[in-house]
């Protein structure tokens, strides 16, 4: 016979269990010990389960407060990199020591899960556009991006800021 967590039982535990089962006790003794086990091991294993759910959940909400702090860190430095994307543009960004302080930036943001959003030719979804104009034109199918006037950013599934964008319409 196995005790109530699965091991085997000793050879005098073996003894007493056969001389217990041969009349020397009485059998509803046994009966509720067996019954009074049979409660415990049942609490046990909820109190596992109810442990491993606890773990779980607080994995799951670390992951969340890190994307959330990640991403009010990188709301904060939106100016800076909208500022970038303008130097970049003008052509003042081609060489030189910014140049290379702003790729690094941004390479340590796309290392921690920043990704733009808004390219021209994108079919248009509102939860990652925002929708400022529409503009006829017969380069990109209708209700797609016809222009980025300004990029969004998300954080792994988390849209920091939304693409402000032209959607095209039929001319």
């Amino acid at each position: 016979m196995d005790d109530i967590l699965g091991t085997p039982q000793s050879q005098e535990a073996g003894s007493a269990d056969a001389a217990s089962s041969s009349g020397d006790a009485a059998p509803a003794g046994g009966s509720e010990a067996q019954k009074l086990a049979d409660e415990r091991l049942e609490d046990l294993r909820r109190l596992q389960a109810e442990f491993v759910n606890f773990k779980n959940r607080t994995a799951r909400e670390k992951d969340q407060l890190r994307d959330f702090v990640s991403g009010e860190l990188i709301s904060a430095l939106l100016p800076v990199l909208d500022d970038v994307d303008a130097a970049r543009k003008a052509g003042d960004l081609t060489d030189g020591p910014f140049a290379a302080i702003a790729t690094k930036l941004e390479d340590a943001l796309g290392k921690k899960g920043l990704t733009r959003i808004g390219e021209v030719g994108e079919s248009f979804d509102p939860n990652v556009h925002e929708a400022v104009m529409q503009q006829p034109t017969d380069e990109v199918e209708p209700d797609h991006v016809s222009m980025v006037l300004r990029s969004g950013f998300k954080v792994g599934n988390r849209v920091v800021r939304a693409a402000q964008v032209a959607v095209a319409a039929q001319p």
